[in-house]
């Protein structure tokens, strides 16, 4: 084999040897300047915060629920049916009373749940959509309930093991009001509940007779 056959085969052999992996091929060449992945976004916590603490218990046992809001408190929310007292067996026959604005065609029912805590809102059954907000300076929960937009609900955690239910409703208006509405007004509705039942506690004291004048006496 002349010279110049031995330089064409030889440049046959290195061009196989190239061909067949001797030497990094593109993959692995772009495995090895390819950055990094970027690192996992840090995991945070679906856990609510914890809720306020009450200023003070309101206990509900023997309260009259239609006695909770004022002549002039029904006055302003437009009520002008007379309250109708009933109970509601779902929450061990907790006394309930409802109140109508046949105006606005709205109404209202509190409840005095005195067998659960506010806490069965939030517990793995309940199923519902439920914001955390404060009503006069107690811890309470504005409760929406999927699939239903005619009401909307307020609980107050007024007590160790009890608390005041709020359901604000649709009562028949065209067309009916938003559910965000429901909730305000179940919300206005709690706040003037809540006002008369801490009423007693924020009221002066009598004076005692160690306190009274000589002209008092």
């Amino acid at each position: 084999m002349d010279t110049s056959r031995r330089a064409v085969a030889s440049g046959g052999v290195l061009a196989a040897l190239v061909l067949t992996g001797c030497g990094p091929t593109q993959s692995e060449h772009a495995a090895e300047t390819a950055s990094p992945p970027p690192a996992p976004p840090p995991t945070t916590s679906s856990t609510p915060p914890p809720p306020p603490p009450r200023p003070f218990e309101i206990g509900l046992d023997g309260v009259d629920p239609c006695e909770l809001l004022t002549a002039d408190q029904r006055a302003q929310l437009g009520f002008d049916r007379e309250p109708i007292p009933d109970s509601e067996a779902g929450f061990g026959d907790a006394a309930t009373c409802s109140y109508r604005n046949s105006t606005a065609k709205v109404g209202a029912r509190l409840a005095l749940i005195t067998t659960e805590g506010m806490g069965v809102w939030t517990d793995d059954t309940a199923q519902v959509s439920a914001t955390p907000v404060v009503v006069e300076g107690f811890p309470a929960l504005v409760i929406k309930t999927p699939g239903l937009d005619l009401s909307c609900n307020v609980a107050v955690d007024v007590a160790e093991g009890q608390h005041l239910d709020v359901l604000y409703r649709d009562d028949g208006g065209q067309p009916p009001p938003p559910v965000d509405q429901l909730c305000a007004g179940a919300q206005r509705v709690a706040e003037d509940a809540v006002a008369t039942l801490a009423a007693p506690e924020t009221s002066t004291t009598e004076p005692t007779s160690e306190t009274m004048t000589s002209t008092d006496r």
